[in-house]
């Protein structure tokens, strides 16, 4: 098949119009069970398909993952637009510090990105989490002044509000906001994309698969490692479980009658909001790689379209996103 690209911002960065989440090749979704040869072989797989959008962060993996990608990237980095985020803080042992947003923190992170990635310029840098003490002008400053040096070629924003995204954009061109946006996921829709869209930025859509449920492999909690962390989410856990297994269903049976499994129509819907709009699907497995990129083949009609939205409406989805203490870091 042929990569579609599609542009992000008002810099010229162009992304393949499906890129690949890095995140859980580290960490979160069974620690236990991280393979970094088949990893690799994910990676490759997607460059040599055509992709070319890969994203990662200081924090996966307290840094190992992005050591992983730039083992990837060894001989093929004129091939990836590499993105990585910096901003949540965590200690030698993984522990979580909080947010850090000050113009010294944003120089200290570029240096050892750089380091671990083995690059000499990060394409798409995020701030990945807004620090609520640090006025986002000095962070953008500081951010800004990254581009200047030629460590860094395009800005970025991680779960921002409208008006942090507004005054970031006054102080320099931001490429892209990336939230949380998937079928189950839909707040974006209220706010978020309307301010985006009005400032020239591109979407990013984080968790587009509603960290692997909407995909229609995970039946039990059971069905989860021991040690990963969708265990912990509300999403996961109690009445919820089955009322959103409930929706997963409703997806099922409107790809059945599509003819593609429920990872592409849901990929397909994502990218189906507009063509300002990029799903950023993470997976560690090359048999799900490949069905993903199957997405790019499947267009939905606007009957469609209205179907889904009949069944899958904003807010249908039992639980919040993340745990009380994390939500409290988003949307800010």
């Amino acid at each position: 098949m042929s990569m579609i690209e599609r542009k992000l911002g008002p810099g010229g960065l162009r992304v393949s119009a499906l890129g690949l989440g890095c995140m859980g090749m580290s960490e979160f979704y069974g620690p236990s069970q991280m393979d970094d040869a088949e990893s690799i072989r994910v990676i490759h797989r997607y460059l040599d398909a055509g992709g070319n959008f890969l994203d990662t962060a200081d924090m996966y993996g307290v840094g190992r993952n992005e050591e992983l990608v730039g083992r990837a990237l060894a001989g093929r980095r004129d091939r990836a637009v590499l993105a990585t985020k910096f901003g949540n803080v965590r200690g030698p042992n993984g522990e979580f510090l909080g947010v850090r947003g000050d113009a010294r923190y944003v120089r200290e992170c570029c240096e050892a990105s750089l380091s671990r990635l083995k690059v000499d310029v990060i394409d798409l840098y995020y701030q990945h989490r807004v620090d609520p003490k640090v006025p986002i002008e000095e962070t953008v400053g500081a951010m800004g002044d990254l581009v200047k040096a030629g460590k860094v070629r395009y800005l970025g924003l991680s779960e921002a509000a409208p008006d942090t995204i507004r005054r970031a954009a006054a102080i320099h061109p931001i490429s892209a906001l990336q939230t949380e946006y998937s079928l189950w996921s839909r707040d974006p829709e209220q706010r978020i994309l309307a301010t985006v869209r009005s400032l020239g930025i591109g979407f990013v859509a984080y968790s587009p698969l509603g960290r692997g449920f909407l995909a229609g492999q995970i039946k039990t909690i059971d069905d989860l490692p021991a040690d990963d962390y969708r265990r912990n989410s509300p999403r996961f856990q109690g009445e919820n479980f089955q009322k959103n297994l409930d929706l997963v269903r409703e997806v099922e049976s409107l790809a059945r009658a599509k003819g593609c499994t429920p990872s592409q129509l849901a990929l397909a819907w994502v990218m189906g909001q507009g063509d300002d709009i990029v799903p950023i699907p993470g997976t560690k497995r090359a048999r799900f790689l490949d069905e993903n990129l199957g997405a790019l083949a499947v267009r939905l009609s606007p009957e469609e379209m209205r179907q889904i939205d009949a069944v899958l409406p904003p807010g249908v989805t039992a639980g919040e996103r993340y745990p009380s203490q994390s939500m409290q870091a988003v949307n800010r």
